[in-house]
């Protein structure tokens, strides 16, 4: 409980921090070359381009300046003090890679998070000012090759050590990242490939991403307490057989805010084919809130609270799902259809409501109807207005309230039995009791 009270301190205290963006720096712009690896700066300036040659440790009591693509690599270990403020070139756009075998150390506190941010001025700033943070690990996906992470960064990930450890990322604030290196290839807020379950991922909050906030490209890293609010396309992404568990995390959008890719609470796939490669994606999700905007967005792209498709597999449990336009709970795939029949994914004890197809399915191995009844079945709750849930003010996208409200539906019925013990156990349903 004591984790969850300081869960909640963290969102108050993150969307108050949100609203007074970290003290931006005026920097010099220069040309950049990605194809050619600079030398870092030296150790006395606060500017870091190109590669590292040794590690690092970033002092809270200076501003630093990513200037393009800056690399941690194997064997490098970058740290950051608690309080640090990192900021983008303006015209140069950073990115931040661990590669693997690098290390980052970025552990803040809830009063003193480390934050990442665009390099403009504050009240000018704006999504996709800047790359975002890139991890790459040695864990195992279900490429049959060593693959290639999007974004242009080009750098591999993947292994066979699913324990590997990238480091700690503990209360970080991850705000306007994401840029896109040509078609379908972006870097997001959070990337993370190949990651092991060796690093810590806890109290992460990505504020006003261009892209995704956070993609897991394989993998089996494990997380709590995520905030994702503001995202243009996906909340959370999951592909190339990833299979974490997560915990207590939220997503909040705004309608004004949308993406041509279609935004979803969570977009899943086995791979971009729907293939059967092995191991497949099966991400572990408890206690989230997904909260859409509540109405439709301008320009009708805003889709699904969770987009199970192309094979994907997965457990959802104890988690709200809630105001999104287009559809709750979809699923988009024989195979996903299949997996859930079966009892190889499963979506128990959850709460759902949306605008429309609060169940969809466009498979005829579990219709629309089908989907439905064995949600119901496995403790699921129905509901078609939102305001039936009863959260306190889950919409307000200013000063938000997710907290349940006596007599809402989500203050009790969560259920773990034979739920693994990294999850902790509630009684409440959604990221909040």
């Amino acid at each position: 409980m004591l984790k969850n009270l300081k869960f909640m301190l963290l969102r108050k205290r993150l969307f108050q921090l949100l609203m007074v963006p970290a003290v931006a720096l005026t920097v010099v712009s220069c040309k950049k070359n990605n194809d050619i690896e600079e030398i870092i700066d030296p150790p006395g300036s606060t500017v870091l381009n190109g590669t590292l040659n040794a590690d690092r440790t970033l002092t809270a009591d200076q501003v630093w300046t990513l200037k393009g693509y800056v690399f941690v690599p194997d064997g490098v270990t970058l740290t950051i003090e608690p309080g640090t403020t990192v900021v983008s070139d303006v015209s140069d756009k950073g990115a931040l890679c661990i590669e693997r075998g690098g290390k980052i150390i970025a552990e803040g506190t809830a009063d003193k998070p480390i934050v990442f941010t665009s390099g403009k001025p504050v009240g000018s700033r704006s999504r996709g000012d800047w790359g975002g943070i890139v991890i790459l690990g040695k864990a195992t996906t279900n490429r049959t090759s060593t693959p290639v992470i999007e974004g242009g960064l080009d750098r591999l990930y993947g292994g066979t050590d699913d324990d590997d450890n990238s480091g700690v990322l503990k209360y970080v604030r991850i705000e306007y990242a994401g840029i896109a290196a040509f078609s379908n290839s972006e870097i997001n807020a959070l990337t993370l490939g190949a990651v092991g379950r060796g690093t810590t991922i806890e109290n992460v909050q990505v504020a006003y991403a261009n892209d995704d906030a956070f993609e897991f490209f394989g993998g089996t890293v494990n997380a709590k307490y995520l905030i994702s609010f503001a995202t243009s396309d996906d909340d959370f992404d999951f592909d190339f057989g990833y299979r974490g568990k997560i915990q207590f995390a939220v997503a909040l959008r705004d309608p004004s805010i949308e993406d041509t890719d279609a935004g979803n609470g969570v977009e899943s796939d086995n791979d971009g084919s729907g293939s059967n490669a092995e191991p497949f994606t099966r991400p572990e999700l408890s206690n989230f809130t997904w909260v859409g905007p509540n109405q439709s967005s301008p320009n009708g792209f805003l889709n699904y609270g969770n987009r199970w498709r192309r094979s994907t597999r997965f457990s959802v449990r104890n988690s709200i799902i809630m105001g999104w336009p287009k559809g709750g709970f979809s699923i988009e795939s024989d195979e996903t259809a299949t997996a859930l029949k079966t009892g190889l994914s499963e979506f128990r004890n959850n709460i759902v409501q949306a605008s429309t197809d609060i169940f969809r399915s466009n498979s005829n191995i579990l219709n629309s109807a089908d989907l439905e009844t064995k949600a119901l079945e496995d403790g699921c709750l129905k509901f078609t207005n939102a305001a039936e849930i009863n959260l306190t003010d889950p919409f307000n996208r200013s000063n938000p309230n997710m907290l349940p409200a006596p007599g809402s539906p989500a203050l009790s019925g969560a259920d773990f039995t034979g739920i693994d013990s990294y999850f902790t156990t509630t009684d409440y349903i959604g990221a909040f009791g």
